[in-house]
């Protein structure tokens, strides 16, 4: 097996442009709303637009245009998007609201104290909007991938 061949799969590709898009443009996304520059944001989850949807749906996509729609593997690989972009959605994106919470309890109760208590991550999901950007990012660089690299 040559595993330089893994360097001619359309699908991957389509699935790391996609993800490394996504985080990229978090940065000015997040600049146009904060006016100031945040670069930890290319190695972080959350924000606008999401990369975990951007990265599935651009391998579920490409898997489809690869082996065809009616492929069992694209099944699978639907499915599997469906359930990254639901825990985004939902249960990441509930556990940083709780974060934000127990962050505003902690400060309240340490106010005044010299005890110093490190922030949990507030931004662990996604709101629909961010799901959805990073869904439409992933399908046009997957459809980019496979009508350019033909």
């Amino acid at each position: 097996m040559n595993l330089l061949l893994i360097f001619q799969n359309r699908v991957l590709w389509s699935a790391l442009i996609a993800w490394g898009l996504a985080q990229t443009l978090k940065i000015p996304l997040t600049y146009l709303t904060t006016r100031r520059w945040d670069w930890s944001l290319l190695l972080r989850a959350g924000g606008m637009p999401s990369s975990h949807s951007a990265l599935v749906t651009a391998a579920t996509h490409g898997v489809g245009l690869y082996l065809g729609f009616d492929h069992p593997l694209f099944a699978v690989a639907f499915a599997f998007t469906m359930v990254v972009v639901y825990d985004a959605t939902g249960v990441r994106r509930q556990a940083g609201m709780q974060a934000q919470k127990i962050n505003v309890l902690v400060n309240e109760l340490l106010s005044g104290h010299p005890l110093s208590q490190d922030d949990l991550r507030e931004v662990l999901g996604h709101t629909p909007l961010e799901a959805l950007a990073g869904v439409l990012l992933g399908l046009v660089v997957s459809t980019l991938v496979w009508f350019v690299w033909r």
